[in-house]
C-alpha cells in the first residue's frame, strides 16, 4: 500500500531541491527525515515537510493499521519545474535584464517495505 503528499509551488529552484532529494530517494523514511533534518542546505526544509505529510496521509488510512512508520520507505520522489516569477533588474547602459524567480512542485510517494 502507498501514500502520496504533494506540494506544489514552492519557492525554491528545481535545480537546488534535486540535489537535497537526491541524498534521501529510495531510503528508509526515518533516516531520510534525519538526513533532511540535519541538512545544512536551506532546501531541504519543505522536502522535510513534505516526507511528514505522505507519512501521514499513510498512517491515516484505513489498512495502515499494523503497519509502523518506521517500515515504510520512499517509493518516489520527484521534483518538477513550477511557474517562474519573471521580473526584471537594472543592467549595463541603463538596460533592463531578465530574473527569473523559478519554483518547483515536490512529489512524495511512501509505500511499506513488503509490497517494494
Amino acid at each position: 500500500m502507498e501514500a502520496r503528499a504533494v506540494a506544489r509551488f514552492i519557492r525554491v529552484s528545481p535545480f537546488k531541491m534535486r540535489r537535497i532529494a537526491n541524498l534521501v530517494r529510495g531510503k528508509v523514511v526515518s533516516d531520510a527525515l534525519n538526513t533532511l533534518h540535519f541538512s545544512d542546505i536551506g532546501s531541504s526544509e519543505p522536502l522535510e515537510k513534505a516526507v511528514h505529510s505522505a507519512v501521514a496521509n499513510f498512517m491515516n488510512n484505513e489498512k495502515a493499521g499494523k503497519v509502523s512508520p518506521e517500515d515504510l520507505v520512499l517509493k518516489e520522489l520527484r521534483i518538477d519545474g513550477a511557474s517562474m516569477l519573471k521580473r526584471f533588474r537594472a543592467g549595463s547602459l541603463g538596460r533592463a535584464t531578465p530574473v527569473r524567480k523559478r519554483s518547483c512542485h515536490i512529489t512524495v510517494v511512501v509505500t511499506d517495505e513488503k509490497t517494494n
